[in-house]
């Protein structure tokens, strides 16, 4: 495709990313199934939706599922890439016992409020476990939640909580601050990171997906969108699951995967996420799980946008001066709107989904 027709796959807002994937859908004559989320509406009042696209047989014994808008905001980047790999015909010549499934803003509230977390404040990525744990995660997280949404964000208990917490990373080290903040904590719904107390709907709305379109699928490999972390522009591929789902991801992938656990990426280890939800209900398939983050600007810009807008929900007023300018910061934390980057983005995505399309055809 040319520069412009990659750029023209990205958009502005939820609505027209919306617009844009259903007509490249239409135009190919694929199957669309909406899922309404009754829970909550788009920032302009319109309802939300996430869009599954069929392509290929319903009935292929292996599927290629990507994922968009796992964390609302980031939905930018993979709704883009979703619909430039349609605009390119990735798929156009599957292979008879291969489909791929295509979600569609996963959580549909966070891309048009551009937030990170579900109309719960719950962060989708940490919300896939059970409940019923007695060892679930954040006691490190309980430490600095008061510093991390301090009592005001342009005055002096933004300042002092900004003092508390470098002098917990003085102590700890910068490392144990990433991991006590984004690990995912169970105990603060007013928090960031925060991975409910109950499933989502956006759960839900996965779960029910995974058990109509893959239920009796022999192979699965998952590639899910982010941003947010690692060198700007640049998709690093993050591994997960048990060790041999590791090994296929290095081979499928090549050498630069990397692994949380490991402590090799820039996401510090996880519990509750996309990749335990679909390999737990998916017990029988084989998989091979990827999670493609693409870099935007320095950690710390990217952690203030989103205590800043985590303060916005819980205390500040989202129509004033003041949220306008949060608003403005955490959008532009995770979805640099600039061409070199959605270039970047598509480049990258391209090069993935044929790995992901040759490992699949070897098992």
């Amino acid at each position: 495709m040319s520069t412009d027709q990659i750029l023209s796959c990205f958009s502005s807002s939820y609505v027209e990313a919306r617009q844009k994937f259903l007509a490249a859908c239409a135009e190919r004559s694929l199957e669309v199934d909406s899922r309404l989320n009754p829970n909550a509406r788009g920032v302009s009042g319109e309802e939300l939706y996430a869009d599954i696209a069929l392509i290929g047989s319903k009935d292929a014994p292996k599927a290629l599922l990507i994922l968009s808008g796992t964390h609302g905001v980031e939905g930018y980047c993979g709704s883009g890439a979703q619909i430039a790999m349609l605009e390119q015909g990735l798929f156009d010549a599957l292979p008879h016992d291969l489909c791929v499934i295509m979600i569609h803003a996963m959580n549909p509230y966070g891309f048009s409020h551009d937030r990170r977390v579900t109309e719960d404040n719950v962060d989708l990525n940490r919300n896939f476990l059970d409940f019923n744990r007695t060892d679930l995660p954040g006691a490190e997280y309980a430490r600095i939640h008061e510093h991390i949404l301090p009592s005001d964000w342009d005055g002096e208990g933004r300042a002092n909580a900004n003092k508390q917490l470098a002098e917990f990373i003085k102590t700890h080290g910068p490392t144990a601050f990433q991991a006590a903040v984004s690990s995912g904590q169970y105990l603060h719904p007013d928090g960031i990171f925060f991975g409910g107390q109950k499933p989502t709907w956006s759960n839900g709305m996965l779960h029910a997906v995974l058990a109509e379109y893959l239920a009796d699928k022999s192979v699965v490999a998952t590639v899910d969108f982010h941003t947010g972390l690692g060198p700007h522009g640049y998709g690093e591929l993050i591994t997960m699951g048990t060790e041999a789902e590791k090994r296929r991801a290095f081979e499928w992938y090549g050498d630069g995967v990397t692994d949380p656990e490991a402590g090799t990426s820039t996401s510090a280890a996880l519990d509750g996420t996309v990749a335990d939800g679909i390999v737990e209900q998916l017990k029988d398939a084989t998989h091979c799980f990827i999670a493609i983050e693409f870099g935007t600007y320095d950690i710390n810009e990217v952690l203030t946008a989103l205590r800043g807008d985590n303060w916005l929900y819980h205390k500040g007023d989202v129509g004033s001066p003041l949220g306008s300018q949060i608003k403005a910061d955490i959008r532009r934390a995770f979805y640099p709107d600039t061409d070199e980057w959605k270039q970047s983005v598509w480049s990258r995505s391209e090069a993935v989904i044929g790995l992901a399309l040759k490992g699949i055809d070897q098992l």
